[in-house]
């Protein structure tokens, strides 16, 4: 039986790039990038994928041409309303993740009923990161220990790294077994710093709008072959595997 990852996270990189390529503005680039990531969503859902993170707009964005970063905001907002019914279709769940306090109160509003018109939704779990960065979720995740010690309904020297994760984004979920990053960059951006401790990367040239079903077969293709140990050595891993056949 291949294996299949359980949550897989895409950093979209290369929106801009690929419209400059093709002679066009970089917004473009930006609304071709939502209908890469539609077709990626429905791969995930069909190829037994159960969470799907997506970095849509980082928390070092905003330094961005605020021209740009404009177009992006009226993007987010026209996608979230077209995608819905898209969604509920396919009992797909959407959350967002991250700081929503420095986008507009229309655009919160629109987040927060995309959240709640497919809670019940029990297929595919969609994440968007929005005004998200590794860093910024570790630091609020501290601060809320922070004020607990200082409550005194939590122990310093009690404190664990199970503490820590259980304050992230999404710690009622899994983190990513399957890291993947379009546009020829290899790194991790600040993106689910702290969750993706474990997760298999795989880096790829292809532009975000040109990352295809093949593109995401190939990914996952290549995530089979992996042998993950998690400090393990490889016999150990074979022999637990067996035992558990």
């Amino acid at each position: 039986m291949v294996k299949v990852p359980n949550h897989v996270a895409i950093v979209m990189d290369g929106n801009g790039r690929w419209a400059q390529q093709h002679g066009h503005k970089r917004h473009v680039g930006h609304k071709e990038g939502v209908k890469a990531l539609r077709k990626v969503v429905e791969c995930a859902a069909k190829s037994g994928v159960k969470i799907l993170t997506v970095f849509a707009f980082s928390s070092e964005n905003w330094r961005r041409p605020r021209e740009e970063v404009g177009l992006l905001m009226d993007l987010f907002l026209l996608a979230l309303k077209q995608e819905i019914k898209r969604l509920q279709r396919n009992n797909v769940r959407l959350r967002i993740i991250g700081d929503r306090s420095r986008f507009s109160t229309d655009l919160q509003k629109s987040m927060a009923k995309a959240e709640e018109d497919t809670a019940a939704n029990t297929g595919l779990v969609v994440q968007v990161a929005a005004n998200y960065g590794g860093r910024w979720d570790i630091t609020q995740a501290v601060r809320k220990l922070a004020l607990e010690v200082q409550e005194g309904s939590v122990q310093p020297d009690a404190i664990t790294e199970e503490h820590l994760a259980a304050r992230l984004s999404f710690s009622d979920l899994a983190d990513p077994d399957l890291f993947i990053r379009t546009g020829g960059e290899k790194r991790l951006s600040n993106f689910l710093l702290w969750q993706s401790a474990y997760a298999e990367l795989y880096f790829t040239d292809v532009l975000w709008p040109a990352f295809d079903v093949a593109e995401f077969d190939a990914a996952l293709a290549a995530y089979a072959t992996r042998q993950r140990r998690f400090g393990l050595v490889g016999e150990q891993v074979v022999s637990s595997t067996e035992t558990a056949g």
